[in-house]
């Protein structure tokens, strides 16, 4: 019997479990942005001098465009849809547009699950009490600044896939899911980052 799905189909389902939203094109998405992360990260070359801050990136990839709950928007930070819409866009107009952010704006950039990027950036909302049913399963590190903290609270939300975020001060990646994270320092990446995933 032959799946008779669209290729492009973006319905997710749900399992068992109504946090954990399950959907065919996630995987894709996360290689695409770690892809990009990487790529910052280990193109920048000054990461040894003093008073220079590399490159900075927040992606929160949500279920949904009804965000508004945890997010809100984040003045003139935009990113460039004009030059990369999805992160599905061929050639290196996604590394290209997320250069351009990583060095002149703030903010968490959101990235739907069909692979959308939305325009305007925005700021996360602390959660308050009860906005997230797993907040006891949060795990932090002492390297954590303000920006991991943030992305690993996210990540507990219902709607919220993931986060992805890269150090300005180090060029560290780091993937949060469901309050737990997975990290490479700058030297670790391009090796087994992929296998490790999910293990």
């Amino acid at each position: 019997m032959s799946d008779s799905r669209d290729p492009g189909d973006v319905t997710g389902t749900l399992t068992g479990d109504p946090l954990a939203i399950v959907h065919s094109r996630t995987d894709e998405i996360m290689s695409r942005l770690l892809d990009v992360a990487e790529s910052l990260s280990i193109g920048f070359d000054r990461w040894d001098e003093q008073h220079v801050s590399g490159p900075s990136l927040y992606f929160i990839v949500v279920a949904d465009v009804d965000y508004g709950p945890y997010a809100d928007p984040l003045g003139e930070n935009t990113w460039p849809t004009d030059v990369c819409r999805s992160v599905h866009d061929g050639g290196t107009s996604l590394v290209g547009a997320a250069s351009e952010v990583a060095f002149s704006c703030d903010g968490a950039i959101v990235v739907t699950v069909d692979g959308t990027i939305q325009e305007q950036m925005v700021r996360v909302k602390s959660p308050s009490v009860g906005t997230s049913e797993r907040s006891d399963a949060i795990e932090y590190a002492d390297w954590m600044g303000t920006k991991h903290l943030s992305a690993a609270e996210i990540s507990t939300r219902e709607g919220v896939l993931a986060a992805v975020t890269v150090s300005e001060e180090n060029g560290r990646v780091t993937v949060f899911q469901q309050g737990q994270y997975d990290d490479r320092q700058r030297d670790e990446l391009g090796g087994r980052w992929r296998a490790g995933r999910g293990e």
